[in-house]
């Protein structure tokens, strides 16, 4: 006898349907077992999914699981966010508390309403403490697989891995049009990826012309997607490596404005605040979210 599964399309870091990240939700995920999350979110095909059930920590509300259509992953931002959304508007959560905590394998993750008029506006995650990592690679071997010139490599700032619980493989780029034109060879992205067991490539630029204050890209074959349109983990770990490689301010608080999406007709936008304590920031990201389509797998 099949089981009805709820399963909902939830797109992220926007407030338009279609546009933004779409992520899987599956608000019931108790009964399934690890084999047929995996062949859902492959079915779903979505660059990941989240599945909730029953937390093991007390401190938590759910636990959450995270698969791309190939493999589960430690933490993924905009799937949180979707559905932090989710919950608080189709299950009546942000009547319930002023936040919702999942335990994810990376730690806890809080997840806070942010209301205007008693209405939510946005949903505001806090990331885990970011990292930064040095990467012994070549600029332009790095320029070479994402599909810019060399010269597109704005070298004022370092490549770095930065991690708030995934690696992402942070680039500087010069313009947006060089990250909008860049044209990634996701075979040997890919390869290199995997050989410094990094998530995605994730590749910013300041130049946005008063629109964001950054505006990003980020390319992830490694672990089965070949571009995730708006990314919340990516853009932590940016967050993270600017403040840690003091290229803004560590004397004080900062709001960023992040632009992603577009090269792909997946427009989004995420709202980074950093606050520093006691040598080590706060990133929380934040933003909206549509549900734009809800129905039921048989399993």
């Amino acid at each position: 006898m099949s089981n009805n599964i709820n399963v909902f399309y939830v797109d992220a870091f926007t407030s338009e349907v279609f546009g933004g990240n779409p992520a899987g939700v599956i608000p019931n995920a108790e009964s399934l077992t690890d084999i047929e999350m995996k062949k859902i979110a492959n079915e779903i095909n979505l660059s990941e999914t989240a599945f909730l059930m029953p937390p093991s920590k007390t401190n938590a509300d759910f636990r959450i699981r995270y698969f791309t259509p190939t493999e589960e992953v430690d933490f993924c931002g905009h799937a949180t966010l979707g559905t932090a959304w989710l919950m608080a508007t189709m299950y009546n959560w942000v009547d319930k508390k002023e936040q919702i905590i999942f335990e994810t394998n990376i730690g806890l993750i809080p997840v806070k309403w942010i209301l205007e008029d008693n209405q939510l506006k946005t949903v505001s995650m806090t990331q885990v403490s970011p990292q930064v990592n040095d990467i012994e690679i070549d600029p332009q071997v790095v320029a070479e697989l994402v599909g810019i010139r060399g010269t597109d490599i704005d070298d004022r700032y370092p490549i770095k891995i930065g991690n708030t619980g995934v690696s992402h493989l942070l680039v500087p780029v010069k313009t947006r049009r060089a990250i909008d034109e860049a044209e990634p060879k996701l075979n040997d992205l890919k390869k290199m990826n995997k050989d410094y067991n990094i998530s995605t490539t994730h590749l910013f630029t300041f130049d946005t012309h008063g629109e964001f204050d950054i505006y990003t890209r980020d390319f992830c074959p490694n672990i089965g997607i070949d571009e995730d349109p708006v990314t919340g983990a990516a853009n932590g770990a940016l967050a993270g490596y600017l403040y840690l490689e003091n290229i803004l301010s560590i004397k004080e608080s900062h709001q960023l404005i992040v632009g992603q999406g577009h090269a792909i007709n997946r427009p989004g936008m995420l709202y980074v605040t950093i606050t520093p304590t006691n040598g080590m920031p706060i990133i929380e990201v934040a933003g909206t979210a549509v549900v734009s389509m809800t129905g039921e797998i048989l399993v």
